[in-house]
């Protein structure tokens, strides 16, 4: 789920809408938040912001099987909840650090943010491994406060003073090109962090995005620190290495 950043979305239609009672798929932007659960920012003239406001029960498909030659064996999760209007500056933040384009449209009136409030999952993890997860055991308990309040500073020291960092992430641990798959403009973009929480940090690159998980959770800033400079210790030594194939 924190790999992808956009889902399907289903929704009911609504008594008052074409195909009343029919389950309504359309696509979304999602982020999410420090303990997993989904993130939307969504216009209130959109027919699945509309079937919310009817009945707020939602359906997330995350999909994680682009590119595969066999998608049926490959992973994805679908994501059960309500979906619930917040005005937590913090949400809405964390959606625009994943979503920069979206700040062009983020402050019209018919926008707002939501949260969705986790009941259950359905996860399929190739021919033979699907379980159902209950929300306890899909999100993340007792999110640390201190990491969350701390996201904006880290995030602006990590992309103004270790830029050279965050390229090594995504190219030396990754295996990514510097440029970043997808991204339009090469020359005129680069590797940033966009969010960071307990079990990793996120990256994008124009169009591309990336996920850097951590061998173990972090609590606080220092913790956070202390990781990110290990990964980097990391990421150098692999990109030292000829035998690794990645830039020095």
């Amino acid at each position: 789920m924190r790999s992808v950043d956009r889902a399907a979305l289903t929704t009911l239609q609504r008594p008052d809408g074409q195909g009343a009672g029919w389950p309504y798929p359309s696509l979304v932007l999602v982020a999410l938040d420090h303990d997993a659960a989904p993130i939307l920012l969504i216009s209130g003239l959109a027919d699945h912001t509309r079937n919310i406001a009817a009945d707020p029960r939602v359906g997330l498909l995350f999909d994680a099987t682009q590119g595969m030659v066999q998608p049926l064996a490959g992973a994805r999760v679908s994501v059960l909840g309500r979906a619930e209007r917040t005005d937590d500056p913090r949400h809405r933040a964390r959606f625009l650090n994943r979503h920069p384009d979206a700040a062009v449209y983020a402050g019209f009136g018919d926008f707002a943010v939501y949260r969705i409030a986790v009941e259950r999952a359905h996860l399929v993890a190739g021919f033979g491994q699907i379980h159902w997860i209950a929300s306890g055991d899909l999100l993340m308990p007792n999110v640390p406060l201190a990491l969350a309040e701390a996201e904006p500073d880290i995030l602006a020291h990590m992309n103004a003073d270790h830029a050279d960092a965050i390229a090594l992430y995504a190219t030396a641990l990754l295996g990514l090109p510097p440029s970043g798959p997808g991204a339009a403009d090469p020359s005129a973009a680069r590797w940033v962090m966009t969010g960071i929480d307990p079990e990793g940090c996120d990256l994008r690159h124009g169009a591309a995005v990336a996920r850097v998980d951590f061998d173990q959770r972090v609590s606080d800033p220092h913790d956070a620190r202390r990781v990110l400079a290990g990964l980097a210790r990391r990421a150098r030594q692999k990109g030292a290495d000829p035998r690794m194939g990645q830039p020095a």
